[in-house]
């Protein structure tokens, strides 16, 4: 890792001319994206006091195009020489989005001061579609399955507003994502007009006043309640005409910084359209049928620049449903709509993504045999944690049965962590090079079900003006999932760097440590813990939703009964104390040893943060960060003295060792002071919140549950803890 010293010397070493002036030449044929590039580059230069202009001294730097048919697209070539004593610095690309990025690393070597030292490079992308996935709080009356949360009503005025989106696509562009997929569960009447059915166009945007609560039902079939329609407020005027124009607008400046949209449904649900012109949810229904074929129509001819769609055969379908009369409607409605619309252009690529989800492969390629342009799979890669492990199992049934030429995109979900900034490098990179070979592997998309990506609201005490984005605020951890994706070669030392140019007063080499210890204790204690989906393990918390499995907090009980991540090679404590009774031998991880690992991780944190709080205090973004790594700091010790105490709670169940006893009662008081700090800083930070997946939660709060812990222990019989030999798995998610 690169010292702060050493990174200091760097820059005050660099040449008198980068420091004072540079010329910059665009070609034309870099198009938007190239435009977008050397705005960057401008913005950066002035930043670090450059100015740009003519000067036959001063470096040159250059962006073009050269559409070499062997090079691969996004690709782009940095090629530096001397010419008649000035300094020339030529960037091409293969395409105007490879140029682009080749641009982009130009700005970025302005910032970071590293101009002087750039040298002749090539790059193409690992992975060729990159992207995020935003559940998209549109209206009251068109939800997604994340409106139900205090983040997404807060969100649903935002994605209205030009600057949101501003702010969201050149964020996007810089981490080198380059697909949107948005998110809804039927979004169609804020987005089309349908002249077969004109009442279902909505105008002006809903939000609902009454407080909600977490009794919504998880199958998303009542995310418009009639109390919340009949106490409403508009939040924005606008003409469905008007929304049409917006969102023109918002995939023309996408498509200005290289990035494709796609919008995605889950079925059937018919949200703002029920009840108009005999329009219900019922798959039967003619007239719903012929609704959503010419909305699907409707939706590809009003935005040309529409990438595709991606589709569900999902909870507002019968579970019991034969995957075949599931199928049927969805291409009786999705795959006819598309046809429809594509035969007045039939040279436009219109892609479709089906997930697995409740159906079967043959099924799905059955029904749409006939689709007129690209059809890839969706899988959810790590179910909804894709901070566990880096090679998750769950997608090898469908590597191995996959169709011949078919290939599926990975659904990263990240609902593990909503309020903190993470950081560690190491596991990216081992989790992008785990992921399925091209020929498999269509792309990703990366986002949680559980907590709206629009505009953060969860912190306490925030400056004056608009909120950051979550991708502004937890910036570092998007930099390194896109930059990575893209180019797993980057090493550590870049991301320092980076960490070097945003808070130059502190040392870089202790705030990459601080950063990268703090962000291994949700992967450990999930890997150890596993609840599959969001619902079911929320590890900021220790919790579940309460109508998912009946507790809610998870107690030291639930940790000896619980199971280990499918795959992890972790043992989980019944597995341990049994082969520690009969001693056999631990060849996987156990218990004890994450708890170790935990500490480890733990410590290494509260060390580092120990270096920057001092030089901390002028930079309040630098403070929350050390905030975050502190709170994450404490939560992993809270999670090791719990595994420990339940640990020797499950071996005084089988002995009755009264030692055991007394150590799993120190372990828990342990677990409890550990909680206190960790919600002491986490709550000074970050308000409680209403979350859709999980419910209510009030960190502070949660220390009574904590508290129980001890008394659960103090009051154990031995012989108490039963073991039928059944484990957690993980949803299927693939049927050939």
């Amino acid at each position: 890792m690169i010292s702060r010293l050493l990174l200091l010397l760097l820059i005050a070493c660099a040449s008198p001319a980068m420091a004072s002036r540079i010329q910059l030449t665009n070609a034309e044929s870099t198009g938007a994206p190239g435009k977008f590039a050397s705005a960057e580059i401008r913005r950066e230069a002035a930043a670090s006091g450059m100015t740009i202009g003519e000067d036959a001294e001063a470096p040159s730097i250059t962006l073009s195009v050269d559409k070499d048919a062997k090079a691969a697209p996004q690709s782009y070539q940095i090629r530096v020489r001397n010419s008649g004593g000035r300094r020339v610095i030529e960037v091409t690309g293969a395409d105007t989005v490879g140029v682009m990025y080749g641009g982009l690393d130009v700005a970025e070597a302005i910032r970071t001061g590293t101009l002087d030292s750039l040298k002749d490079y090539e790059k193409s992308p690992h992975i060729a579609k990159r992207g995020i996935k935003f559940n998209i709080p549109l209206d009251l009356r068109t939800p997604s399955y994340t409106d139900c949360s205090d983040a997404a009503q807060a969100n649903i005025p935002e994605v209205w507003e030009r600057e949101f989106w501003i702010d969201y696509l050149d964020a996007m562009a810089r981490h080198r994502y380059n697909v949107l997929s948005l998110w809804s569960l039927h979004p169609f009447p804020s987005m089309v007009k349908v002249p077969e059915f004109p009442e279902v166009a909505l105008d002006d945007v809903w939000r609902t006043r009454i407080k909600l609560d977490d009794q919504f039902s998880f199958a998303g079939n009542d995310m418009v309640r009639p109390e919340m329609l009949a106490d409403y407020e508009v939040v924005k005027r606008m003409t469905i005409d008007e929304k049409i124009e917006f969102w023109r607008w918002v995939m023309q400046q996408a498509a200005d910084r290289g990035i494709t949209i796609y919008v995605f449904t889950w079925n059937v649900f018919t949200f703002g359209a029920e009840g108009k012109h005999g329009i219900t949810n019922d798959m039967g229904n003619e007239i719903t049928k012929k609704y959503f074929r010419a909305t699907i129509r409707e939706m590809v001819k009003t935005y040309p620049l529409l990438g595709g769609m991606g589709i569900t055969a999902g909870e507002g379908m019968p579970h019991d449903m034969d995957s075949k009369v599931k199928e049927a409607w969805l291409w009786d409605t999705y795959g006819e709509g598309v046809r429809d619309a594509l035969k007045s252009e039939p040279q436009r690529e219109f892609n479709m993504i089906h997930r697995f989800h409740w159906t079967a492969q043959s099924d799905i390629l059955d029904a749409f045999k006939d689709y007129p342009g690209t059809f890839d799979f969706s899988f959810k890669y790590s179910v909804a944690h894709m901070y566990s492990i880096t090679k998750p199992p769950f997608i090898q049934p469908l590597l191995e049965n996959i169709a011949p030429g078919r290939r599926t995109w990975l659904t990263v979900r990240n609902d593990d962590i909503y309020s903190f900034r993470f950081g560690d490098p190491a596991y990216i990179r081992e989790y992008v090079l785990n992921m399925p070979p091209q020929d498999k592997m269509a792309g990703f998309y990366m986002g949680p079900d559980g907590y709206c990506w629009g505009r953060d609201f969860l912190e306490r005490n925030p400056t004056t003006g608009k909120r950051p984005l979550v991708m502004e605020k937890q910036w570092y951890s998007f930099m390194l999932v896109g930059r990575l994706a893209y180019d797993p070669s980057l090493p550590d030392s870049h991301f320092e760097r980076a960490l070097a140019s945003r808070h130059p007063d502190v040392s870089s080499e202790q705030l990459f440590r601080a950063l990268q210890g703090a962000s291994q204790v949700m992967p450990l204690t999930t890997r150890f813990f596993w609840g599959d989906i969001d619902l079911k393990w929320y590890p900021e918390a220790c919790l579940c939703h309460r109508l998912s499995k009946g507790q809610g907090f998870y107690t030291v009980k639930h940790f000896m009964e619980g199971s280990a991540m499918p795959g992890a090679s972790v043992l989980c404590i019944r597995d341990w104390r049994a082969r520690l009774n009969a001693r056999q031998p631990m060849t996987e991880t156990t218990p004890l040893e994450i708890a170790t690992a935990l500490d480890g991780a733990a410590a290494e944190t509260f060390a580092a943060i120990a270096e920057l709080r001092n030089t901390a205090r002028d930079d309040r973004e630098l403070q929350k960060t050390i905030h975050d790594c502190e709170a994450l700091g404490w939560l992993g010790n809270y999670y090791a003295a719990k595994i420990r105490g339940a640990c020797a709670l499950a071996l005084f169940d089988s002995t009755g060792d009264s030692f055991e006893h007394d150590s799993a009662i120190r372990h828990l008081n342990d677990a409890l002071s550990h909680w206190k700090a960790y919600a002491a800083i986490r709550d000074a930070q970050y308000v409680p919140a209403l979350y859709n997946r999980v419910g209510y939660v009030d960190v502070t709060a949660l220390t009574e549950k904590v508290a129980t812990d001890i008394d659960i222990a103090r009051n154990w019989k031995p012989y108490s803890l039963k073991d039928d030999g059944k484990r957690s798995g993980s949803e299927k998610g693939f049927r050939q």
